[in-house]
């Protein structure tokens, strides 16, 4: 049997839960306080997650970046491939936050949003 050690990052309470696992099977989530935990646990012993944060170039903007986010979270293994997506973009100004950015992120099917407003650079 093999025991993995987590902190869920489910609720702001950080708990140490633990999950045994036997020949690929879930036997056993211990040590979280809610439901979360024991979701998070299993998602994550069998497949990890997580929500991509990073930046893109803004052109005409102020300032010239904006950051973004997966709009859902995608599989880990996809983390690089969504980075490359998201460093191979630029945008035009202004950017609202929640515009869609590039849809379908590295072929997920999960869009790549905008977190913040840019409004474009003032030329007088």
């Amino acid at each position: 049997m093999e025991t993995r050690n987590l902190t869920c990052i489910g609720c702001p309470l950080g708990c140490a839960v633990q999950v045994d696992i036997e020949n690929g099977t879930i036997l056993n989530v211990t040590g979280n306080t809610c439901k979360r935990g024991d979701d998070y646990a299993r998602k994550e012993v069998t497949h990890p997650t997580r929500i991509v944060t990073s930046t893109v170039r803004v052109t005409g903007g102020d300032p010239a970046m904006v950051s973004v986010k997966t709009e859902h979270d995608i599989p880990k293994e996809k983390i690089m491939d969504i980075m490359h997506c998201i460093n191979e973009i630029q945008v035009q100004a202004p950017v609202r936050a929640g515009d869609i950015l590039l849809a379908d992120a590295a072929g997920t099917g999960v869009n790549i949003v905008a977190t913040k407003d840019v409004w474009q650079m003032d030329v007088r």
